[in-house]
């Protein structure tokens, strides 16, 4: 089977060891995740199937419990979501001549990094994806049905009309709006994020209580894509933010989310493969992952949509 022209050829790279490359590339992989590392994980490795069924309890009332008398039980209404564990990427190389290569390290770190940021970019693309189904939306709507349950930037409160484009940048009165929302859904205070698209930083550093230094702590990126916090909820940027349909498909779409707005399932983590192609001369490297996303409470996150540029 013809593998193509994109092999690596000894001109290429001089040095290479498969053995490396394994953990260089999952170490990759996790350093690039944004969205994957906010949001409800689930690992099913090393079990069969390719669907999960996570139960999703109804919030229940506490009943006063008078002397001698029978506890009330809370009614069960369980939901259950269903994840498909269906998506399966995969990143390969072709390296040719591998007995005569084993020292050039910075080209070797050079393709894990590579693997682990493609694999990595897809994850997050797929989970930032769903936010169009937040708040009663519809996921893969068009033109005016594009995000139409988001929200803009501006206010937290006007709807996204994506056939003529009202998006506005983020603004404090938006982002209390928004936070608002999840208030009134008993969202918990802990573990919300808000994900924006580059082209909301400079509106970011507009606001006040953003940038003074009380309301974003030491300013140290603790975790990748991290920029500062407002309000008590943590502020990343990803690359990785959709589009919605207005401005020629430009608008950007954020996300203010609590992390079980979403759900991963992991079937197969990244993991690292080589085999020796003989009519090659050369080792097939390919790094891959089988995963599942899902939305997994409704109420839990907030889309909104800002102007591309």
């Amino acid at each position: 089977m013809a593998l193509g022209s994109n092999q690596v050829t000894r001109a290429v790279a001089n040095n290479f060891i498969p053995e490396l490359w394994s953990d260089e590339v999952i170490g990759a992989y996790k350093s690039n995740l944004v969205v994957a590392n906010l949001v409800t994980k689930l690992s099913h490795k090393g079990k069969k199937g390719d669907t999960i069924y996570i139960p999703v309890p109804a919030r229940g009332d506490a009943s006063i419990k008078a002397a001698n008398t029978q506890v009330t039980l809370s009614a069960a209404t369980n939901t259950a979501i269903t994840v498909n564990i269906a998506t399966h990427y995969e990143y390969s190389k072709l390296i040719e001549d591998i007995a005569e290569v084993q020292a050039l390290a910075s080209m070797r770190k050079f393709y894990t990094d590579d693997a682990g940021y493609a694999l990595a970019k897809r994850v997050d693309t797929d989970l930032l994806a769903l936010s169009e189904g937040l708040q009663g939306g519809t996921v893969g709507g068009t033109g005016a049905a594009s995000y139409e349950n988001a929200v803009i930037g501006s206010n937290g409160s006007t709807a996204y009309t994506g056939n003529s484009s009202n998006a506005a940048a983020i603004a404090d009165a938006g982002i209390r709006k928004m936070l608002l929302t999840l208030d009134d859904a008993d969202v918990p205070m802990d573990n919300r994020c808000m994900v924006i698209p580059p082209t909301a930083s400079s509106s970011l550093l507009g606001i006040s209580r953003f940038t003074e230094q009380q309301f974003i702590g030491d300013g140290a990126a603790i975790k990748t894509g991290k920029i500062g916090n407002i309000y008590g909820v943590d502020i990343y940027v990803s690359t990785n933010c959709p589009t919605a349909s207005g401005n020629s498909d430009t608008d950007r779409v954020g996300v203010l989310m609590h992390k079980d707005a979403f759900v991963l399932a992991e079937q197969v983590g990244v993991r690292s493969q080589t085999q020796y192609k003989q009519e090659y001369l050369g080792d097939l490297f390919t790094s891959d992952t089988i995963y599942g996303v899902a939305e997994l409470r409704n109420d839990a996150g907030v889309a909104f949509v800002v102007p591309g540029t």
